[in-house]
């Protein structure tokens, strides 16, 4: 059972910080129409949204752009980072959290499932060095499992999808939910987002794939879940330029890109 139904009227307020993929868009050494575009729209930096709910600032993955997109919002105060699993263009920034443990005066709280936590603890050894460096980065690492959580007073569930033979995790949080690097998820995992409004979910290209969804499977997920709004994000240069394909998508679907800001009524 889950009791998102019970949250108090709330304006959980969500930031796009990156939405593109491993390499992010433009692609280095890259001649494409995307890569040489002088739309802001095509230019994204690696996958990653701020959920700002209940006077909390929450983090989903931070990737090798973590500083830059941190500076680009300006934020101050930085009370937990999510991550949905290991690859490195999800955890890569998180040497750049030493910034916020020398002002808040605590270490970050991280919130990763054991598999996560081992590669964050081999990429990162000298965090936990016994002799440790001076001013390297504070974690606090918390095990993140299949089932719902609190960060004080915020209730957050966490949904499984495969990336490829790989679990990760997306989130819900409250009437948002944020679903990256997934090419499938299950019948049961897809309850958990019933009565969503607002669903943010992956598609690298228009073709098919090995490990993430293309933009056809992506709609047709979001047809079964029936949110209000959806977004996509994680996309590559090879889904064309934003305009173009923006075009031919439903009316309920768009492309998101950096700087997207959303914010949510919520009961």
């Amino acid at each position: 059972m889950y009791f998102w139904g019970l949250l108090k009227k709330r304006v959980l307020r969500v930031t796009f910080l990156g939405t593109g993929t491993s390499q992010g868009v433009p692609v280095v050494a890259c001649d494409c129409g995307v890569c040489q575009s002088t739309d802001p729209k095509d230019k994204r930096l690696r996958a990653s949204v701020l959920v700002q709910v209940d006077g909390l600032n929450i983090v989903i993955d931070a990737g090798p752009d973590f500083r830059q997109q941190m500076l680009a919002v300006q934020l101050k105060e930085l009370d937990a980072i999510l991550l949905t699993h290991e690859h490195f263009d999800h955890i890569a920034g998180l040497d750049d959290i030493r910034a916020f443990n020398w002002f808040q005066q605590k270490p970050t709280d991280i919130y990763a499932e054991p598999r996560v936590q081992q590669s964050v603890k081999q990429i990162f050894s000298y965090v936990f060095a016994s002799n440790k460096y001076p001013g390297i980065p504070q974690m606090n690492l918390h095990d993140l499992l299949n089932e719902q959580f609190k960060i004080e007073n915020t209730l957050i569930t966490p949904i499984r999808g495969m990336h490829m033979k790989l679990p990760v995790f997306g989130f819900r949080i409250g009437d948002f939910a944020y679903l990256t690097d997934m090419k499938t998820i299950d019948d049961v995992e897809l309850e958990k987002l019933v009565g969503v409004k607002i669903l943010v979910i992956n598609a690298l290209r228009k073709e098919e794939h090995i490990s993430h969804m293309t933009l056809d499977q992506a709609v047709s997920y979001i047809d079964m879940v029936k949110p209000e709004k959806s977004y996509i994000t994680h996309i590559g240069h090879q889904m064309g330029l934003f305009r173009k394909i923006q075009e031919l998508l439903p009316a309920n679907v768009s492309l998101a890109y950096d700087g997207l800001v959303l914010e949510l009524d919520e009961k």
